[in-house]
């Protein structure tokens, strides 16, 4: 979670701006996509999981590797309430209308995943589901 801050603070400016932000790293499957769930849960009352799933709505081979999950599970768990208060302290209440947009590319995402059960089934199936510091000792730092 090293990075994180510094990341949602450098993706909310661009927006707020109305500029792109592109976020990108080698395969653009693992690294980027934890910056960017961090940012989607920061900016909605997300968890982890339902990010990563509207990730996943636009890039379907969006999957971090188990170190990162376990950053953005510690992330939900212990720092997003306060990385959400500090970005409304620091910009104020938001014009972007991301809980919304987010919910809406969530539902439609889990509604194809119903209407065509193999897609989807693939599309959930690498989801690690990690128990609370499963992984106490391994340390993975964005």
């Amino acid at each position: 979670t090293r990075h994180f801050k510094e990341s949602i603070k450098f993706i909310h400016e661009c927006r707020l701006q109305g500029e792109s932000c592109l976020v990108h790293c080698l395969a653009g499957v693992s690294r980027s996509v934890t910056l960017v769930i961090a940012y989607i849960m920061t900016v909605t009352d997300f968890g982890w999981e339902d990010a990563l799933h509207t990730v996943r709505a636009g890039r379907s081979c969006a999957n971090p590797n188990l170190g990162f999950q376990r950053q953005l599970q510690e992330f939900e768990k212990h720092e997003v309430h306060q990385y959400r208060q500090w970005l409304k302290e620091e910009y104020g209440e938001s014009p972007l209308q991301d809980a919304e947009e987010a919910k809406s590319i969530l539902g439609k995402y889990k509604e194809q995943g119903r209407a065509e059960p193999q897609a989807g089934a693939r599309r959930w199936s690498s989801l690690q589901a990690l128990p609370a510091l499963a992984y106490g000792n391994y340390t993975t730092e964005t």
